[in-house]
């Protein structure tokens, strides 16, 4: 009889010491990012891009799973937005002349807040093979135009240059020294609202599981109900269309 609870309370043991280490084992994997046959359910991300208006932006993102393939995507960024005929100019008749954009009215920043779905199309089969999704965004989109102020010089060379906001009528381009710091003028920044809709394809190749690391490329279209102005001489914007290149890092869990 003893023998026989004895030998059972030693089964019990070595079960529970075994599951204890199965279970220390998994969370060991799990740490270091390994595949344990489970899905992480909550995702965050930081990522930087360049796009085709000729700027640079940063976006964060938050999603979790909806279903194995499916995510839901929070995402806010922020780029700047230049014109196509921006071209940066010297004035020679200054020896020591700053650079300047001749007819840029506006700096623009645009801040989007949106949502979305990611859909995955490939799935990863090892650490080492690729991931491949799609999704897509809607959302708002603030423009923010600051005015552009530069230094101008009336009379001769040697005379001291005056801060002004730029004004094409009366601002001939030989009499700009160059542009004024960004900041100035800040306080006369004029926010558009507007919405946005994006679309993407991105290729996820972390080597740990509870890990992300990916390059995403897309389009975005900014729909602003009143055009900007942002270059003199030219129709003021109301449609923005850019491609874009990202590279992204985050974790997941559960």
């Amino acid at each position: 009889m003893y023998k026989k609870v004895f030998g059972l309370l030693l089964f019990s043991i070595l079960c529970f010491k075994l599951s204890a280490q199965k279970t220390k084992d998994d969370l060991t994997r799990l740490e270091n990012g390994e595949d344990v046959n489970v899905l992480y359910t909550q995702e965050a991300s930081f990522g930087v891009f360049m796009h085709s208006a000729g700027g640079f932006g940063a976006a964060y993102r938050r999603g979790q799973h909806v279903t194995a393939k499916r995510k839901k995507m929070f995402e806010i960024e922020a780029s700047n937005f230049k014109h196509p005929k921006e071209v940066k100019s010297l004035n020679s008749y200054y020896a020591n002349s700053k650079g300047f954009i001749y007819g840029k009215l506006n700096s623009i920043l645009i801040i989007r807040p949106g949502a979305g779905y990611q859909n995955v199309i490939y799935q990863k089969t090892d650490k080492k093979s690729v991931e491949i999704r799609y999704s897509y965004f809607v959302g708002a989109a603030l423009a923010f135009a600051k005015p552009v102020y530069l230094e101008i010089k009336k009379g001769t060379s040697s005379s001291i240059p005056s801060t002004e906001r730029y004004n094409p009528e009366i601002h001939k381009q030989e009499d700009i020294f160059g542009k004024s710091p960004f900041f100035k003028g800040i306080e006369k920044t004029v926010i558009y609202p507007a919405g946005y809709a994006k679309f993407a394809l991105s290729f996820e190749y972390a080597d740990r599981y509870n890990a992300v690391k990916a390059i995403e490329t897309g389009a975005i279209i900014d729909i602003y109900p009143k055009a900007i102005p942002i270059m003199a001489f030219n129709k003021k914007q109301q449609v923005f269309i850019s491609l874009y290149l990202k590279m992204i890092w985050g974790k997941k869990w559960f």
